[in-house]
């Protein structure tokens, strides 16, 4: 079914015009009646309705004329051999409840009309509404049932369905789309959800890498959903992303993935794969008990912040001489497992440090999701669930966005909005960090750098 896209002259021009309309008095009985309580706004019924109605009538009105080639009852329309013919009747779900509109019709049939075209079933504002829904962690029922009691209109679970279906070719185009060349840093991060494969609901890793560009901007890169990770996943991760445009990669970090490294030295020999600091601390605390975790995390804190490799070792050595290294071997052991990927960073200069060290970031972007994913029981297949994050992140994106729209010309002080989660970001202290980065690796940064 198509829908009907009714389009104004912008936000602007239409709060003048009502704000004109109510300065002139011509509102005022309008608004008696809405007090008294004689008139409502929306439902069935309903003012704006009816408004709707009315404009999208006198619309297909119009059109009609101009099909014919002569008003209504203009003789001129004597001995044309195509004259008005009555309406028909047409139900449209929009975003204040259902409109019931008669449709006119001609006698030779061959009137199509723009405005609300053949098949149509609904506003195009509607359609808007079920996305931002769906893309807020609303299932189809939800939706429906939302719809139903809040705005009276009633969609089937398949339309509702294939109003989200039809971003499909977005998210393809979006997963799909070409990529930088290169990207000074990626992070790689994956988020666990309850997917349906054939007969049974399995827990798949949704993994989400974001690149940082030469210019410190962040982007989220794609979606991979997986079984399991290993070497054979990262494999086909790593060949999209080189598929995609991407030469060249200086730094991944990641949070300790089962086969990465190989992977991604395979594709890109000279790249450097780095273990999330943040993520090691909280595997060495698996079998920390609640009470001594403050102590451990302190007692291991000069291992991540050593001046050097040398150094780091020794502080490591010390605390698994300590008590609480040998109540927990645990956590010495973690950190022994990991630490050829865990040492690189300690031989950057700290501003690069900062940047590499975590995947905090994209992190923050995930527990966001999670939110938007922990009601649903599971997703009936990878696509849906792709579908869902992206949208998702798109949504978060926009919230922001409005909310720092509506505190633009504020003072600073005043403004609350957050900034930008991950998509667009602007790493922070990226001007030293990149600086440091083109003394470390000259040869392959110096094609990128543009003075």
């Amino acid at each position: 079914m198509e829908d009907v896209e009714l389009t104004g002259s912008g936000t602007d021009a239409t709060s003048a015009l009502a704000a004109e309309l109510v300065a002139s008095g011509a509102m005022d009985g309008l608004f008696e009646q809405i007090d008294s309580g004689k008139l409502q706004l929306t439902g069935d019924g309903g003012f704006v309705p009816a408004m709707i109605k009315a404009a999208l009538e006198r619309g297909l009105q119009a059109e009609l004329t101009e099909h014919l080639g002569y008003a209504k009852h203009d003789p001129a329309g004597h001995g044309t051999g195509n004259s008005r013919n009555g309406t028909s009747s047409k139900t449209l779900a929009t975003e204040v409840g259902e409109v019931k509109i008669d449709v006119p019709r001609d006698r030779a049939g061959t009137f199509t009309p723009m405005l609300v075209p053949k098949g149509a079933r609904r506003l195009g504002g509607l359609d808007d509404i079920i996305i931002s829904l769906y893309a807020g962690g609303m299932t189809i029922r939800e939706i429906e049932h939302h719809l139903a009691s809040t705005v009276g209109t009633e969609l089937s679970h398949e339309t509702i369905s294939n109003i989200v279906d039809e971003i499909a070719d977005e998210v393809l185009a979006w997963q799909n789309r070409p990529l930088d060349a290169f990207y000074p840093v990626i992070y790689l991060d994956a988020l666990m959800l309850k997917i349906r494969d054939g007969a049974h609901v399995r827990n798949k890793a949704a993994h989400i890498a974001v690149g940082v560009d030469i210019d410190g901007i962040k982007h989220v890169l794609g979606i991979w959903i997986e079984n399991t990770e290993g070497a054979k996943f990262w494999a086909s991760v790593c060949a999209d992303l080189a598929n995609r445009g991407v030469r060249d990669v200086l730094i991944v970090c990641t949070d300790g993935l089962r086969g990465f490294a190989d992977a991604i030295e395979a594709t890109w020999p000279d790249s450097l794969v780095q273990t999330c600091v943040v993520h090691l601390i909280r595997a060495s605390m698996r079998f920390v008990s609640y009470g001594d975790r403050k102590a451990v995390t302190k007692a291991l804190k000069p291992v991540y912040t050593a001046p050097n490799e040398e150094a780091a070792l020794e502080a490591l050595l010390e605390f698994e001489d300590s008590p609480m290294g040998r109540k927990y071997p645990h956590a010495v052991a973690t950190w022994r497992d990991a630490w050829d990927r865990f040492t690189p960073f300690l031989a950057f200069p700290p501003m690069l440090r900062r940047v590499i060290y975590t995947t905090n970031s994209i992190e923050s972007l995930n527990y966001q999701l999670r939110k938007v994913t922990k009601n649903r029981g599971h997703f009936p297949s990878d696509e849906a669930a792709r579908k869902l994050l992206w949208l998702a992140i798109c949504n978060i994106e926009d919230k922001r966005a409005r909310a720092r729209e509506k505190e633009k010309g504020l003072p600073a002080s005043k403004r609350k909005a957050s900034g930008r989660l991950v998509e667009g970001q602007v790493t922070t202290n990226w001007k030293q960090a990149l600086a440091q980065l083109a003394v470390a690796y000259p040869e392959r940064m110096n094609p990128y750098l543009t003075y």
